[in-house]
This record gives C-alpha cells, structure tokens and sequence, in this order.
C-alpha cells in the first residue's frame, strides 16, 4: 500500500503544483498574474474592508485622500473634501450594528497612468436590518504615503427579488 500511495504522490505532484492557479481561474481571477502596482492598489480595499469589519470608521477613512479635493458621489448626492466624507460616513453607520460586514468583489484594476488607476467592483454589506450592496468605480492616485482614493462613485443595487414560489 505504502509503494502504491507514493507512486500515486509522484504522478499527481505536477497536477497539485497547478492547483492554487486552478483555484483561482475558477473563481475568477485575471489570466495574468497582478502587477506589483495592482497589488498595492488592492490592498487598499483589502485594508479598508478589514477596518470596516472592525466597526473602524477611522481606519477605513485611511484608503481616501485627507484632502478638500476627495469626492464621494452617490445616492445622496456628492460629497466634497475628507471631513465631509467622514461626517456622511459617521452619520449613515453611526455603530458597529449598522455598518454590518463589508465584502469586495470582482474588482478590475486599470492602471490610467504609473500613478493613477481606475478601480471597478461590487461591494455588499451584511448587516441586521438586511444586506444591501451595489457597485462602485474608484480612482486612486499614489502620492507618498501610497495609493489613496481620490473620487468614489458608489451605487446601490437592488438585490434580486426571490422567484415566486420559492
């Protein structure tokens, strides 16, 4: 049995190689493998999906440019400069209750030039008082202190009703 498990080791050691590219086809990912720059520009969301999963508001607020120049648009218009957009935020999560989970995905990153990239996904928010989510386009500029959003565009998606008789 021991000479058989190994022999069936040695042939399949090529196949178990390739799984984690397999895996990752399957779900989704890019054919080509992300640039360091890409990396670092999701990283940002990775970061901010983990501080808002904390209830850190403050720590989300890290991925937008603290400048009068950020923009936020969405369903209650747009919002100017960082301390607006962390009073929108303040107000509409006031606690950990409200602001659920947060969970990113399909993301595709469009690198505009070495140091701006345009960001596209859907975001989805688990929370008590029922999931909500939509999709969003971001655009990111790399300044000293890294990548960090400087317009949002975040829209809400209704989710699909259940089938009658389901």
């Amino acid at each position: 049995m021991g000479d058989r498990f190994q022999g069936f080791v040695r042939r399949a050691a090529p196949l178990l190689a390739l799984l984690p590219f397999i895996v990752l086809i399957a779900a989704g990912a890019p054919a080509r493998p992300a640039t360091p720059v890409e990396s670092a520009v999701r990283s940002v969301l990775i970061e901010q999906a983990a501080a808002w999963n904390r209830g850190d508001i403050d720590g989300f607020l890290t991925g937008y440019r603290n400048s009068e120049k950020t923009v936020f648009a969405g369903s209650q218009g747009v919002t100017r400069g960082w301390q607006e957009l962390r009073e929108r935020y303040r107000k509409s999560y006031p606690d950990r209750k409200t602001m659920g989970t947060l969970a990113f995905s399909d993301l595709e990153v469009t690198m505009l030039c070495p140091d701006a990239a345009l960001v596209l996904g859907k975001w989805h928010l688990d929370r008590e008082s029922g999931p909500i989510g939509g999709v969003f386009s971001l655009v990111l500029r790399q300044f000293p202190e890294g990548w960090q959003i400087i317009a949002d565009h975040t829209s809400v998606v209704p989710e699909p009703s259940p089938a009658r008789g389901q």
